[in-house]
């Protein structure tokens, strides 16, 4: 965590990694927001409270992947456009304006709801030493479909072991599982209660 990569170097590769794939990444966003307009689900885009490093609260954008009746259970909420942003992992796409201004990492631990603070434990809160990521340890070895304990274990690993290649590792993962995207378990997901 004291190593000159983890003070110096890593913000470096995020804003060289953002600044060579922005010709793509912006007509990529551009024609997201044309699907929305077609697809008649407006606004497209929705913002979050979330925490970052030392778990200071910044307000996060995403993608809306949702429509918009608070009133309907979640499932009944999706639409097509939204649940194939959700499944690849493009709904995150905004939080590049977020690296950019220093709010977040592109990798990291994922950054949670401000009501989950107040019910980490002490270890639980080696993940905030660290800026948020896009993308992640425990966003390739499992996202959704592993358990909050074993996330936490694996944001803490992470927060534990920054390094130009586990950081290398973990994009070049997550490109593999943007070109294979699975089944979208995120709506399946239990809030955080604290570990029992």
């Amino acid at each position: 965590m004291n190593g000159c990569y983890a003070r110096f170097g890593k913000r470096v590769l995020d804003l060289l990694l953002v600044m060579v794939f922005l010709p793509v990444l912006l007509p990529m966003t551009a024609l997201i927001i044309v699907c929305y307009i077609l697809s008649a689900n407006w606004p497209p885009m929705f913002v979050q409270d979330r925490n970052g490093r030392d778990g200071l609260p910044f307000r996060m954008l995403k993608f809306r992947t949702l429509k918009s009746d608070q009133d309907k259970p979640l499932e009944d909420r999706r639409f097509a456009w939204g649940s194939f942003l959700r499944r690849t992992g493009l709904d995150e796409l905004p939080q590049l304006l977020h690296v950019l201004t220093g709010e977040m990492s592109l990798v990291g631990p994922r950054p949670l709801p401000p009501e989950y603070l107040p019910l980490y434990n002490e270890s639980d809160k080696q993940r905030l030493k660290v800026r948020p990521g896009i993308t992640g340890w425990a966003q390739i070895n499992g996202r959704h479909g592993i358990s909050w304990e074993e996330k936490f274990a694996l944001d803490n690993y992470y927060a534990d072991h920054i390094s130009l290649k586990l950081d290398l590792k973990i994009l070049f993962k997550t490109i593999v599982l943007f070109l294979s995207p699975g089944e979208d378990q995120s709506l399946k997901e239990e809030k955080f209660k604290g570990h029992q």
